[in-house]
């Protein structure tokens, strides 16, 4: 029977970043695809959307509406503005 390899990760495997899978890179083209990886990931996403502002908690939301007299002024007075 053959030997049978280990799918077992050692510490080091399972912290790394990237692995290489095939072929033996040298340590100037693993320095740059570590350079690259970096700075895609400090490149972040995209930019968050603005936020709409948040009318029920809007202090002008705890002032009360000031009272118009005239026909109809209490039907209105219930209607948003």
């Amino acid at each position: 029977m053959a030997a049978e390899e280990s799918t077992e990760q050692t510490p080091e495997e399972r912290r790394a970043l990237f692995r290489v899978v095939r072929g033996t890179p040298d340590d100037r083209e693993l320095a740059a695809l570590a350079a690259v990886v970096a700075a895609a990931a400090s490149a972040g996403g995209p930019p968050a959307p603005p936020r709409t502002p948040d009318l029920w908690s809007h202090p002008a939301a705890q002032l009360r509406a000031p009272l118009h007299a005239g026909a109809g002024a209490w039907r209105a007075s219930g209607l948003p503005r």
